[in-house]
């Protein structure tokens, strides 16, 4: 993301040009440190701008949080739009690595965000994080083909919504294992979501069907199941009364 350089000749720039410049300026700055610690004087700074041309577009800088927390939020969601061509789990995949990458981009920023904080939380900017989730949820319910969703997979596709979030907020806290495995985990995480509420739910396991139907020999969850099976211990058969 590029800033109006600091030094140098100015140019004036138009009302909604220098907008567009100041929440761009504090979603970078929002991205590299936690919203609480950015100020108004820090925006204005990196703008090259003075603090009171700064409050003439923005009445405080909750309103600017917001404008990008907004723009954050809409290119959050566009990370989970994919063709919806192939097997499932390549598809989950690519939509995980372009997650990953906005998380690794905008790491203090995207963990004030899900975990909120009164110094910079809104109505507004909860509001927009609930339509990120809802995004996703969409999302990937279209790529079941599923458009009104019975309640157990509706919980399913959610749950895994709010696992990514969780993956993703605790990879930020130290980054001690490789994202990569995390995305593929979280590729295995909604099978194993779908598959175990697939055993109560009709609907559930009709996707699950589908889905493993349309798996290639050597896709993302080739041996999963085999691996899930060689964890259990082999049971010795009790001889029945002689």
């Amino acid at each position: 993301m590029t800033t109006t350089p600091t030094t140098g000749a100015r140019r004036r720039m138009g009302v909604e040009e220098r907008r567009q410049q100041l929440i761009a300026v504090a979603l970078e700055l929002f991205s590299r440190r936690s919203p609480e610690d950015v100020s108004i004087d820090d925006i204005a700074s990196a703008a090259g701008i003075s603090r009171p041309l700064v409050y003439h577009y923005f009445p405080g800088k909750h309103s600017l949080y917001e404008e990008a927390v907004r723009r954050a939020a809409e290119e959050l969601a566009s990370r989970f739009a994919e063709p919806q061509e192939g097997p499932l789990s390549e598809r989950l995949l690519r939509v995980m690595r372009r997650y990953f990458d906005f998380v690794s981009d905008h790491g203090p920023g995207f963990s004030a965000l899900l975990r909120g904080g009164p110094a910079v939380g809104s109505a507004e900017a909860n509001a927009m994080i609930d339509d990120v989730r809802q995004a996703a949820h969409a999302q990937v319910l279209a790529h079941l083909g599923i458009a009104e969703p019975g309640p157990r997979l509706a919980l399913v596709v959610r749950s895994w919504v709010g696992l990514a979030e969780t993956t993703a907020l605790t990879w930020l806290d130290g980054r001690s294992l490789p994202r990569e495995e995390l995305e593929i985990q979280l590729v295995h995480d909604f099978l194993a979501l779908a598959a175990v509420t697939a055993m109560q739910d009709a609907e559930t396991a009709g996707v699950v069907r589908a889905v493993l139907a349309q798996e290639p020999a050597d896709g993302p969850i080739d041996g999963l199941v085999s691996e899930v099976l060689a964890l259990a211990p082999r049971r010795v058969p009790v001889p029945g009364p002689v």
